[in-house]
């Protein structure tokens, strides 16, 4: 069926797509839908860090046995390690949150903010796990697991 841009409500001057109903789509890109690039892109800002502390190791870069070098990093080679994986770990349910706010309704405004409040939060949170500040850290990631609890729950209170 035919459906209005928008998620399907009624909008004064509101543009007509002839795309199937289910298909979710708006025909751009939203904020939240960007910040999900971001957040893949934000996986490998620590990977650089990762690889300058394995290119200062005796030897050099091993690119022969790139993980068993990374296990015998230190300090803040190791923490970027850290950061890294774990911007992995949080992308996914990131991800998934923003899809299920788009694809629920979910106030786009809200869903924005969510979306770049989560975004900043893993910028943050990626500093701090360099710098070493464990507890500052911790709660950072608190919020941006927040973030992501709301853009779950975000259609039920649109």
């Amino acid at each position: 069926g035919i459906h209005v841009v928008g998620h399907g409500r009624e909008q004064p001057g509101a543009r007509v797509s002839t795309r199937p109903a289910y298909s979710g789509t708006v025909g751009r890109m939203t904020v939240p839908f960007v910040c999900v690039f971001l957040a893949a892109l934000l996986i490998y800002v620590p990977r650089i860090f990762v690889v300058v502390a394995q290119a200062r190791m005796p030897g050099g870069l091993d690119n022969k046995d790139p993980r068993g070098q990374q296990a015998q990093l230190t300090g803040w080679g190791k923490r970027a390690q850290g950061a890294h994986l774990n911007a992995f770990e949080a992308f996914a349910p990131f991800a998934a949150a923003v899809f299920v706010s788009h694809l629920g309704g979910a106030n786009p405004s809200h869903a924005a903010m969510l979306a770049i409040g989560f975004v900043a939060l893993r910028c943050v949170y990626t500093a701090l796990y360099l710098a070493n500040l464990d507890r500052l850290r911790s709660s950072v990631w608190m919020l941006g697991l927040a973030a992501v609890v709301a853009l779950f729950v975000s259609p039920w209170l649109a």
